[in-house]
């Protein structure tokens, strides 16, 4: 039997990069899974992917900064595949640039907190009260190495949203605990997915290695790894953890 045989999961921000690699990977699993996204498009192609490879998958679009079309999506869930019993809350991204914090906009700011921050508790506010009511679940965010360490360089918005998801995992760990419910997060490093591939220019990426004891950067499936052993029950006694996929970048 696979690890995760028959589990339903959502995973939010999976149409491409981290999400969609944890989607495949839940899905190579056993699970079924609810792949979610608002590029119809790259959505279809990880729905297709899933399903070429004998999985079951059903794709949920919306915006995950509102929280009616969190339940819409929610509900749809339940009514296609059940109850869910995995929800990794991936979705995010950097809105801004590094630079000075008086330069950064207010605009700029409410978007990175708003696409990581609130994406991350509207998602969990939705779906931890089915968890409770069957006294099972597994909820799995997604932070950053940004938001575990300080970098005058740092795009602020972005590594304040992400060391809130940390404290934000925690809180509800504790909460959860007794209800049978295990909340923990993930803080990768440098990952090559397809967009630090284009964006990140070939002359730097040797000094981001250098920045790592294990000498190479990450990728989208060593993301995707963790996020199935922390899913799955080998970790039935870990919750409140902020795991490290970081190549040894960070240390704390």
């Amino acid at each position: 039997m696979s690890r995760l045989n028959a589990k339903v999961v959502f995973v939010t921000g999976s149409s491409r990069g981290i999400g969609a690699a944890i989607a495949r990977a839940f899905a190579k699993h056993g699970a079924k899974v609810a792949v979610h996204g608002r590029d119809a498009d790259a959505l279809s192609a990880v729905h297709g992917d899933i399903e070429r490879e004998g999985g079951i998958a059903v794709q949920v679009p919306g915006d995950v900064t509102k929280f009616a079309e969190i339940e819409a999506m929610r509900h749809r869930i339940e009514e296609t595949l059940g109850p869910i019993d995995i929800l990794v809350a991936n979705a995010g991204g950097s809105f801004t640039m590094p630079g000075a914090v008086e330069e950064i906009s207010e605009e700029g700011w409410h978007a990175s907190i708003d696409g990581n921050l609130t994406a991350t508790f509207l998602t969990i506010k939705s779906f931890l009260p089915g968890m409770k009511e069957r006294k099972a679940g597994s909820i799995i965010t997604i932070s950053s190495s940004a938001g575990r360490k300080p970098h005058p360089n740092a795009p602020i918005p972005y590594s304040a949203a992400k060391a809130g998801i940390q404290i934000l995992t925690q809180d509800v760990a504790a909460q959860a605990g007794p209800y049978g419910v295990r909340v923990n997060c993930i803080a990768p490093e440098t990952i090559l997915t397809e967009r630090n591939q284009q964006r990140i220019p070939k002359e730097r990426i040797q000094s981001l290695i250098d920045m790592h004891p294990i000498t190479r950067l990450g990728t989208p499936e060593d993301v995707a790894h963790a996020a199935v052993f922390l899913a799955s029950d080998e970790a039935r006694w870990i919750t409140g953890v902020i795991l490290d996929v970081a190549g040894g970048a960070v240390m704390v």
